[in-house]
């Protein structure tokens, strides 16, 4: 009788671990995803300027990149 009791417990347990470990990983999914699709830190028009001022870009590319984020 009592190796009945002590099997079930423990398939409850092992359940439990389960779950457990299943929620743990599915919280660091969802970090590393929210993390992973933030809003970048600069501005658009701010890195088209800081190319233009490194001299990636000529001034006639830089214009028109300007003109199509305006639109």
């Amino acid at each position: 009788m009592w190796n009945q009791m002590m099997s079930y417990g423990w398939g409850w347990m092992s359940l439990g671990m389960v779950l457990f470990w299943a929620l743990v990983i599915l919280g660091i999914a969802v970090l590393v995803k929210s993390l992973a699709s933030a809003p970048p830190t600069e501005n658009v028009r701010d890195i088209l300027m800081a190319r233009y001022a490194r001299g990636e870009i000529e001034r006639e590319e830089f214009e028109q990149k300007k003109r199509d984020l305006n639109r």
